[in-house]
């Protein structure tokens, strides 16, 4: 596998756009384009929360029931959620705007939306929009970039990333861009994640990789412990790259399904490391669980602490918040018999065994602490399982920014 610079477009046969139709914002681009030459297979992860947007319900209609996808319409400042019928109409009428212009089904376009809940969308500037997108959409970095900063809200940076990867001798290519800063826990997957690929795989076998991805990336980030309605993660594939088919049970399929992990795991990490109001981002990495299961709950659990993520950001080593989200999260373990490190930029440090204080520096503990990518492990002497999460640190402009969200 190689990284490439590159995007959502960089798989042959995709193209994007991302323009302003002022949506809700004024001088950015709000609306984006996936677009794809020929027809793709789809799959896609959603929303555990009971409250679904209305684009959720849109999506994950037709990766069930459409024979095909071909586009994907986003745009930023309102979410389409608790709208009612009136908001799965607009999804319709988006769907049957982008088919006109595109001169394909409306059961090929998929929606998304992100912003605030509850808002109707203005459906002129929308239809506007997607008529500007039509016409910008190309197959570049740039176009590629645009998209990825037409998705952002709260975000800090756009998250965009391409790799390639050798499928029996064919280069295939991989997309990818995602938002999220706030209302991040996903229990599927994250806020808004796009992938794309020309990679010639199955609807079934496409399903697997990113059912059981998920649970390992996306599913192990928070920012702030809330599931959004409006998460979605969708990969669609053209199967333009022309190699031969990716089959389950495959050397070709285990390439391919660790190509996409590094996707989704770095984009997650992304995501997780822009936290609104974030200033660090913080890595939990549980070894020596029972069971994954138990290392997943264990490292999860600390990352969602907000009186561990309130000490990052103050660079104190207080071990003993770890310690209390470790004993809350419901897996068994025995806190005489573990062990707590804090880790960044090189430098590791024992901070907790046998349950007391490991006689550490609090001043090169504070060095640790105040760098940009924190880790804290714990050892828990329980197995071989283990696990990764991320998070970040809990700040004073989190509270200001979601104070003032609407406003």
């Amino acid at each position: 596998m190689n990284i490439i610079e590159g995007g959502i477009a960089s798989p042959i046969g995709f193209e994007a756009a991302g323009v302003e139709a002022a949506v809700k914002y004024e001088n950015r681009k709000d609306m984006a384009i996936i677009y794809s030459q020929k027809p793709c297979v789809v799959a896609g992860t959603f929303t555990s929360n009971v409250v679904k947007a209305a684009p959720v319900k849109w999506d994950m209609d037709l990766v069930e029931n459409s024979p095909f996808v071909q586009a994907v319409i986003v745009n930023t400042g309102i979410a389409n959620a608790g709208t009612g019928k009136e908001g799965m109409d607009y999804c319709i009428q988006t769907a049957e705007a982008a088919s006109k212009v595109l001169n394909i089904p409306k059961n090929a376009v998929l929606v998304g939306s992100t912003g605030v809940i509850g808002a109707q969308l203005p459906m002129d500037k929308i239809t506007a929009g997607i008529d500007k997108l039509a016409a910008a959409k190309a197959h570049s970095y740039e176009s590629s970039t645009d998209a990825s900063k037409a998705i952002m809200t709260t975000d800090t940076v756009n998250k965009q990333l391409a790799v390639t990867v050798d499928i029996a001798g064919t280069t295939v290519t991989i997309g990818a861009m995602s938002k999220g800063s706030g209302m991040i826990h996903p229990n599927m997957c994250t806020m808004l994640g796009y992938v794309t690929t020309d990679a010639v795989i199955g609807k079934d076998a496409l399903t697997k990789i990113v059912k059981e991805d998920v649970i390992d990336t996306y599913n192990m980030i928070s920012v702030d412990g809330d599931t959004s309605t409006n998460d979605t993660l969708l990969i669609m594939a053209n199967g333009m790259a022309g190699n031969p088919e990716i089959k389950e049970g495959t050397p070709e399929f285990e390439a391919f399904k660790e190509a996409i992990h590094y996707v989704n795991e770095t984009q997650a990490k992304r995501l997780a490391g822009d936290g609104e109001g974030a200033t660090a981002l913080v890595e939990c990495h549980v070894l020596g669980a029972a069971t994954k299961a138990d290392a997943r709950t264990l490292a999860k659990s600390v990352i969602c602490s907000s009186l561990t993520k309130a000490a990052i950001y103050g660079h104190d080593a207080n071990w003993g918040r770890i310690l209390c989200a470790l004993g809350y999260s419901g897996a068994k373990f025995d806190p005489e018999d573990m062990e707590l490190y804090y880790e960044a930029a090189g430098q590791k440090m024992l901070i907790y065994k046998n349950g007391a204080d490991a006689g550490y520096s609090e001043e090169e503990a504070t060095k640790i602490l105040s760098q940009k990518e924190v880790k804290i492990i714990a050892d828990m002497h329980m197995g071989n399982e283990e696990a990764r999460a991320w998070g970040c640190d809990l700040t004073y402009d989190y509270v200001k920014i979601n104070a003032d969200y609407r406003s």
